[in-house]
């Protein structure tokens, strides 16, 4: 037996493109010797819906693409996943489609309601399992978080499964593949079945999934690995009941699956929202090298415009090395002085102002110019705006609303400062694109003279992990301390984060990279008094 996996990257709500997708991987597939086609979760609909799944036509749209798929690859067997309405109830489901028909559907039995996930919200749970037979197998179906839970699993190895098909959309963090994997060969080998664990690929707002389909034979050995963060449709083969050992992808330095989620979470989000281009602020500092290099990585230089809006207080040097970047990643740029806008605000408000000092007031003024030049060439021309905060910052509220965190999408939103200078050093192995310089130097926002960024903050090697430990890790006060670090730093620390919720919320989608990133895993009250 040959199963094709289909590891392909769903759009959500594109029910005619995903059908195309699907049907395009299924006859690849059965000219390879396919008979077999299993496609990721709710991958009919794309994952995850989220409010969609409340509308009925919505979900009459899917049951009615269901329909249309099965007559479109009749003389092959389809696992696909979509939504699935029973009664007035709602599923996730899996269906099995064969001969033009649907002929088995199973329901998600374990519903996810913790981090990114709000199951429970939409779905009813399932209660029975499935198992289908194809060519001589009875292989058993679950879905994503089927397989993290026991039961699940031994009610289909009860009702006959010789196999177990996973069909899956799990986004990415740092730690989740690891734990995948783990957990696949725990349950193979208690079990005593092989699994074909199909996952999707691409970025969905903030979530990016990573692909890395697998298949773990029944002794918990991985046979089959597919890449990471790109499309792919792999045959595994099935012999006398076992499956057979096949290439596996090279394994990723964790610099290069951050570096990877970033690209294809930019990628997909621009081109899913038919952005022409993106426009960003270039500074010369570290975030906004770090940005640009991605961004042209991920939707190349034509599609990048970098604007440079230098102040009195801007470094020579930082403008030299910005310009040194955008011509050797042969980037449009522009350089749009903010000085006069700065005196004409200055000389508006130089009356409210009298007598009062230079202080946080004149600094946000700049980002807030800087941002309105950005929006106002988005506007004019179509392009979104990247903004360049790193999660360090977004974390304490070392950020200006309306200012740098103005625009369409935060790249690195759930990057730590330390975690940006690693990137950098990882792009520059493949090809020196970042000057050293940008890299080496104590970083700065440039609002003032002399200005550095441990003026106002801890250095960053503490910092982030404070803000680790806080916000990752949900540590208490005595737990850090606990750890060693120094208590006026936590105080502070702790005081900025909590204080700064009512910036988070307002900040633009970014990609999530962390286990508990500023999004929707980690959901605090602006108002709260918190001092315990």
């Amino acid at each position: 037996m040959i199963v094709a996996i289909a590891q392909i990257n769903c759009m959500v709500g594109d029910l005619v493109g995903n059908q195309a997708k699907i049907i395009s991987s299924a006859k690849a597939a059965q000219a390879k010797g396919a008979t077999l086609l299993v496609t990721p979760e709710l991958s009919l609909c794309g994952y995850p819906p989220e409010d969609l799944l409340l509308r009925a036509d919505f979900l009459l749209a899917c049951d009615q693409a269901l329909q249309q798929l099965s007559l479109a690859v009749p003389d092959m067997t389809l696992v696909v996943g979509h939504p699935h309405r029973v009664d007035g109830l709602c599923y996730n489901a899996a269906s099995v489609l064969h001969g033009g028909k649907v002929v088995a559907t199973y329901h998600k039995q374990a519903l996810p309601n913790y981090s990114v996930f709000d199951e429970k919200r939409y779905f009813t749970p399932g209660h029975a399992p499935l198992v289908f037979a194809h060519q001589g197998m009875h292989l058993g179906l679950l879905i994503c978080e089927d397989i993290w839970q026991a039961q699940p699993a031994q009610l289909a190895r009860d009702a006959g499964a010789d196999l177990l098909l996973v069909i899956n959309a799990s986004p990415f963090h740092l730690e989740k593949h690891a734990s995948r994997l783990t957990l696949l060969r725990e349950r193979a080998a208690e079990l005593g079945l092989a699994i074909i664990y199909v996952n999707t690929v691409g970025g969905q707002d903030e979530l990016v999934f990573d692909g890395g389909s697998l298949v773990v034979a029944a002794d918990g050995q991985v046979a089959l690995q597919l890449p990471v963060f790109e499309e792919a449709v792999a045959l595994a083969t099935v012999l006398d009941g076992r499956v057979q050992n096949q290439a596996l992808a090279a394994p990723l330095s964790q610099e290069a699956m951050v570096y990877q989620a970033l690209k294809l979470g930019l990628t997909d989000y621009v081109q899913k929202n038919r952005f022409p281009g993106v426009v960003l602020g270039l500074s010369g500092g570290v975030d906004s090298a770090l940005t640009m290099a991605i961004a042209v990585d991920a939707l190349g230089a034509g599609k990048v415009h970098a604007v440079l809006m230098p102040s009195e207080f801007t470094a020579s040097i930082s403008v030299d090395d910005a310009v040194a970047m955008v011509k050797q990643l042969g980037v449009k740029y522009s350089i749009l002085p903010i000085g006069p806008l700065f005196d004409g605000f200055k000389l508006s408000l130089h009356e409210e102002f009298a007598g009062l000092p230079f202080d946080t007031t004149e600094e946000n003024l700049q980002a807030r110019i800087r941002g309105m030049l950005l929006m106002a060439l988005s506007n004019k021309l179509g392009s979104m705006v990247l903004t360049t905060g790193n999660k360090s910052e977004m974390a304490v509220g070392y950020c200006t609303l309306y200012g740098d965190m103005a625009g369409g999408f935060a790249l690195l939103k759930d990057v730590f400062k330390t975690l940006v200078y690693r990137l950098c050093d990882y792009r520059n192995s493949i090809s020196p694109v970042i000057p050293q310089r940008i890299i080496t130097r104590p970083p700065s926002a440039e609002l003032r003279a002399d200005q550095t960024d441990q003026d106002s903050l801890p250095a960053y090697a503490v910092l982030d992990a404070i803000v680790a430990a806080y916000v990752e890790q949900d540590l208490g006060r005595a737990e850090i301390l606990a750890m060693g670090f120094d208590l006026a730093d936590v105080k502070r620390v702790l005081k900025l984060i909590d204080s700064n919720e009512y910036k988070r919320r307002q900040s633009p989608v970014g990609v999530r990279i962390s286990h508990k990133s500023f999004g929707k895993d980690r959901r605090y009250p602006i108002t709260a008094k918190l001092d315990f």
